[in-house]
């Protein structure tokens, strides 16, 4: 395999692959011509050519070849990095409107860089130096990594051993002095079908008896044994139907799939972890910690959905009326606040025990909590700017080329100087980023992605030293007797 520099090279380098998906009951032969499937590799795709087109940003010199890789594959070394990921996560958000299926990868490495330094510091093993060498491969050839975390999980009130069925948590089945082989499967993986390789890791804490869970490995997504499901998305059929219409994002969308391990071999020397049950949560929570505030990627996906309600706007005659821009200044408030949050994380990072930087858990998880309501909050405004349209619209069938197509083209125009087709595309972008294919991305994702909401408001209240602010409290009040000397080492310890 040559090194991937480009949107063509990747093309090339993911065809001709003994891949199984089963979508909608059926085996599908070619994933890059599927039209359901090729719009999230295209997605993906994207991700090379931005590299090309703005290398300071999305590519960075390798430190294990020397050579540029893509952004994606770098281990932060700084605040800096984890700045500039953002970033990057934003513009690609921008550019394709939808999920581009990398962070997972990216926060997965960078998480595996500290754990699996610490599981050899204390147990005196060899993943560290298994995960470097993956890694140097991996920016050799410029490859794209997956990340698998979510098990299926079965009665969620059991651990993994004391399921009915051993097999609804990934677990190690056989071993030999080659390697072990596993088998359950993962659920909604983003972007695994549009992958080279894809890491296993656990999914939650895990105990004594749970030992045969604590696996992370690499593994090529076209390794024997692997089955992908492929997720249904609102509205995915369109992208089969005739015109362009219907679809609303003409060009992108994500990708979620169900994958099915069945008795998949994982090589020595791609093991990170093989049964330190006692580092799974330490790994579970380094990666959220990463991957919760690399959901700044939905500022960019919010930046196209308040570019289609302000266009709408304009195009319904109403761009002026005082109420409408309070609207869309409340939805680009809400929309920073995402940005502001997770660029906070970042750049309050600091440096883990093998020498990389993780970002600020805290703002990360308050960053991750605006991101499971402020979405749905701008998704709802640009609904109600869009008007009932949105949800009623005639088929771009009806509209382009059916007998009714020219009296739709009259009674569907808004302004005298723009036509009826630009008000129907604007429309159905609308709809495809709410209630479509890419509300799967913008909504659902920001809802369950890296956990529920609900765990995030767990992790806030662990990292907020409340009893510091209590003692700020007292010592103002007078409670407390405020002695200058510890005051002032209070605020510098803070």
């Amino acid at each position: 395999m040559e090194k991937i520099s480009n949107k063509e090279e990747y093309l090339e380098s993911i065809s001709n692959r003994d891949l199984k998906i089963y979508l909608m009951g059926e085996l599908v032969k070619d994933p890059l011509t599927h039209p359901i499937i090729k719009p999230s590799i295209e997605a993906m795709a994207e991700t090379y050519e931005l590299a090309v087109r703005e290398p300071d940003l999305a590519s960075v010199k390798s430190p294990y070849t020397g050579e540029t890789i893509n952004r994606f594959l770098h281990i932060a070394e700084n605040s800096e990095d984890l700045y500039l990921q953002n970033k990057m996560q934003r513009k690609l958000g921008q550019l394709t409107g939808t999920c581009f299926q990398r962070c997972v990868g990216m926060d997965a490495f960078n998480a595996l860089h500290s754990v699996t330094f610490e599981i050899d510091e204390e147990y005196k093993t060899q993943y560290h130096e298994n995960f470097k060498s993956f890694l140097t491969e991996m920016h050799k050839y410029n490859l794209v990594i997956g990340g698998a975390m979510t098990d299926v999980k079965g009665d969620r009130s059991k651990l993994p051993h004391e399921q009915e069925d051993e097999d609804l948590y990934l677990r190690v089945v056989d071993r030999n002095e080659k390697g072990v082989y596993v088998k359950g499967a993962k659920a909604h993986q983003t972007g695994c079908i549009n992958s080279h390789w894809m890491v296993v890791m656990p999914t939650l804490r895990l105990s004594e008896k749970d030992k045969d869970y604590a696996i992370v490995g690499a593994i090529p997504v076209d390794a024997d044994g692997i089955t992908y499901i492929y997720g249904r998305q609102s509205c995915d059929t369109r992208s089969m139907e005739p015109g362009e219409y219907d679809v609303g994002n003409k060009y992108f969308a994500g990708q979620e799939a169900m994958v099915i391990f069945d008795n998949v071999f994982i090589p020595n020397e791609y093991i990170f972890m093989n049964g330190e049950y006692d580092y799974a949560s330490m790994l579970v929570e380094r990666f959220t910690t990463y991957h919760r505030r690399s959901y700044v990627c939905k500022s960019g996906v919010g930046d196209v959905l308040i570019g289609a309600a302000a266009t709408i706007a304009e195009y319904n005659g109403v761009e002026d009326a005082s109420h409408i821009k309070d609207k869309l200044v409340e939805m680009n408030k809400l929309n920073e606040t995402i940005y502001a949050t997770g660029i906070a994380s970042s750049l309050q990072g600091s440096e883990t025990k093998s020498g990389n930087y993780i970002n600020d858990d805290l703002l990360a998880n308050v960053c991750k909590q605006h991101v499971t309501k402020e979405t749905y909050e701008i998704g709802r405004i640009a609904q109600d700017l869009a008007g009932g349209l949105v949800g009623s619209m005639p088929s771009g069938i009806d509209f382009n080329e059916g007998e009714m197509s020219e009296d739709l083209k009259k009674y569907l125009k808004g302004k005298e100087d723009i036509n009826a087709e630009d008000r129907v595309k604007i429309l159905r972008l609308i709809e495809n980023m709410t209630l479509g294919r890419n509300a799967v991305a913008y909504l659902t994702e920001s809802m369950h992605g890296a956990g529920s909401p609900q765990a995030q408001r767990v992790q806030i209240r662990r990292k907020v030293n409340i009893e510091e602010k209590k003692d700020f409290a007292k010592k103002l009040s007078g409670v407390q007797e405020r002695n200058e000397k510890s005051w002032k080492l209070l605020f510098v310890q803070s």
